[in-house]
């Protein structure tokens, strides 16, 4: 039975695209270098610099797409959310894109989406990436938003894909989250249509009835409440930026297996004493999102483990919360520093 498990797991999130149709729509993809696998021992950068890290995710994001044709929340989807921090005109960037309109209007015509998470995360990224870009709401950005409403339970959550895979793919909160963030962001007003509208009403009822269990799920309701009224109250607010802050190392910088309760699928202990670099760029940023000024000193010493801890690829290293592999969470730790520094005025 595990077996089964884990192969639908690795099914649902390496290849929730499937098949050849989105790259048949969009011709050969670009192939960007290189930058080796995720290393808790690869080098300091000696010198900090976002131009790196730019090229590190428009490779990344690019040789995931060509190699496993698919999206995924740690690497192409949270590619989306951090990549319009530096504008520019960069191919790659056009390519992710054109990967995502692709899939919802080409195989989700065809075939339909493979998971209701997939169909949450893309609307997500979709909107997140409009309201960072054109400013417009797409058209394959309203057939994603229109169709998360489709697959909400009456509970006001989703079925989201649960591989014991943390913070992301492990439990339905974080989805509900994705699925507020989506809305409140989406550009044009879209939040005040009618389908939103009762959309957000059973999001709200379904975080009364399921607060969230985890620090990090606290800080995605604070992401999500700073674009959706009435999900997060003062006093919340107030609480959890305390917490969040109460947790930052003496080097500055934050540890994801902190946030959280997790355990690892090889019985060995989470490591809560190594700051890195998913942790320090998500908590910077909600502290940001939650109208923390540049200058408190929890921001100032954080964007400072960022710069100071940059890897000579560009990326940041995060220790993977389920086993000792590939690390993917340092994709999206990487966009995430993108999305942090940029956010405190940082490589502008």
């Amino acid at each position: 039975m595990f077996k089964k498990f884990l192969f639908a797991c690795l099914w649902g999130s390496w290849f929730l695209i499937g098949g050849n149709l989105c790259q048949a729509q969009i011709g050969t993809l670009q192939e960007g270098p290189d930058f080796g696998p995720n290393r808790a021992d690869e080098p300091i950068a000696e010198e900090f610099s976002l131009t790196r890290t730019v090229k590190f995710l428009d490779a990344t994001a690019l040789n995931w797409q060509r190699e496993r044709n698919c999206m995924t929340c740690h690497t192409n989807y949270a590619y989306l959310y951090a990549r319009p921090a530096v504008a520019d005109d960069a191919e790659a960037h056009r390519q992710v894109r054109q990967y995502a309109d692709q899939m919802v209007q080409v195989r989700w015509e065809e075939k339909g989406p493979r998971w209701d998470a997939e169909v949450v995360a893309t609307a997500a990224a979709l909107a997140f990436h409009d309201s960072l870009t054109t400013g417009e709401l797409a058209s394959t950005t309203q057939t994603a938003l229109d169709r998360m409403w489709t697959v909400q339970r009456e509970d006001g959550g989703f079925s989201w894909i649960k591989c014991g895979w943390p913070p992301m793919e492990s439990d339905d909160h974080y989805g509900v989250t994705l699925a507020a963030i989506a809305v409140g962001v989406a550009p044009q007003a879209y939040r005040k249509t009618e389908a939103a509208q009762a959309g957000l009403q059973k999001i709200r009822d379904y975080f009364k009835q399921n607060p969230p269990d985890t620090l990090h799920h606290r800080a995605m309701m604070l992401w999500a409440g700073s674009y959706v009224a009435g999900l997060v109250n003062q006093s919340e607010k107030e609480q959890w930026i305390t917490e969040l802050t109460a947790l930052q190392k003496s080097d500055g910088g934050w540890a994801l297996a902190e946030l959280g309760q997790w355990a690892r699928v090889d019985g060995t202990p989470q490591d809560t004493e190594t700051s890195d670099g998913y942790a320090t760029a998500f908590v910077i940023y909600i502290l940001r999102r939650a109208e923390v000024p540049i200058e408190a000193q929890p921001i100032q010493d954080g964007v400072n483990w960022l710069k100071t801890h940059q890897r000579q690829s560009g990326r940041w290293f995060t220790r993977s919360l389920n086993r000792d592999n590939k690390h993917f969470i340092s994709h999206a730790g990487t966009a995430m520093a993108l999305m942090a520094l940029t956010s405190c005025g940082e490589g502008r």
